[in-house]
């Protein structure tokens, strides 16, 4: 019982596994119409700055409100957070939930030099 509750604790403490970043791919679904860009970092982080266009989500209500901003499960996704964790448990969400077309983009900080760019 000891070392089941051991396992069980060592495997909570971990960080949830999440997709990978591909800011290849999330560049070029942005280029498709109708793409749709989610912010999912706290209130507090957008306060700092934000990509322009993006919208909000939590990653914690992702799941709860994408159909709001895309009820069509093949729209190009793109998600990004502070590091690309975050925005990664979100984009699982979302496929698990039949979203064909979504990206991990990764961090706030790497993307918004290259969108910036003209």
């Amino acid at each position: 019982m000891r070392k089941m509750l051991a396992t069980l604790t060592l495997c909570l403490s971990l960080p949830a596994a999440a997709a990978d970043v591909d800011q290849a791919a999330a560049l070029e679904a942005l280029k498709q119409p109708g793409a749709v860009l989610i912010d999912v970092r706290t209130p507090e982080e957008i306060e700092a700055g934000a990509l322009p266009g993006a919208r909000y989500i939590g990653f914690e209500d992702i799941g709860t409100k994408i159909a709001e901003l895309a009820p069509d499960k093949h729209t190009p996704i793109v998600l990004y957070c502070r590091s690309g964790r975050r925005s990664g448990i979100a984009q699982d969400d979302l496929r698990a939930r039949g979203y064909t077309n979504v990206q991990n983009a990764g961090g706030y900080s790497t993307l918004k030099p290259i969108l910036d760019t003209p």
